[in-house]
């Protein structure tokens, strides 16, 4: 879906619980992106929904087709590390839903760049110094997403999750903000 008019994008609320929670479920059931290994119920994944308000620097905005509604994909922010002194620093991702990536990877001007663009203009102005994505590899698009964002390789984490029995590096990416 290249023509951004077909979509809409709009912070996440919890009517957004069920779709989401399915669409993360996909990304946990078939792929190695999440290092999560079992499916989430709805009120599972409530709280993390919760933990994204309207304001302040961990946000959840959601993608929406613009006739129907049906969630096309969510980006969110929260939490680099618990502790204080990485209060500045963000961990960002994006998700797509399958049936809205072309040709099993993500458009170039497609759903993830919508849904980062919203992400990174909520949070410009929330004090922020960093934002921070792992990606598990190998995730050529979720890097030349990463990239066009601004987002600059740091290092990789090698053979740190165990998923689908076998071991998976995930590359850090940084951004200045």
């Amino acid at each position: 879906m290249s023509d951004h008019a077909e979509a809409q994008v709009r912070p996440g609320d919890e009517g957004d619980l069920v779709a989401l929670t399915d669409l993360y479920n996909h990304y946990v059931r078939e792929t190695p992106v999440t290092f999560d290994t079992t499916p989430f119920t709805p009120a599972e994944r409530r709280p993390w929904l919760l933990s994204h308000p309207l304001d302040g620097p961990h946000r959840l905005m959601v993608a929406t087709a613009a006739d129907t509604g049906r969630v096309l994909g969510y980006a969110s922010s929260g939490p680099f590390r618990a502790k204080p002194a990485y209060a500045t620093s963000v961990e960002t991702t994006v998700y797509v839903a399958p049936d809205s990536l072309r040709g099993g990877t993500p458009s170039r001007r497609g759903i993830g760049t919508l849904l980062y663009q919203a992400l990174f203009d909520a949070l410009a102005d929330e004090g922020l110094h960093r934002a921070y994505a792992g990606i598990a590899q190998p995730n050529a698009a979720s890097t030349a997403l990463h990239e066009r964002f601004g987002f600059r390789y740091v290092g990789t984490y090698r053979e740190v999750g165990h998923k689908f029995g076998r071991w998976w590096d995930v590359a850090w990416h940084e951004k200045e903000l």
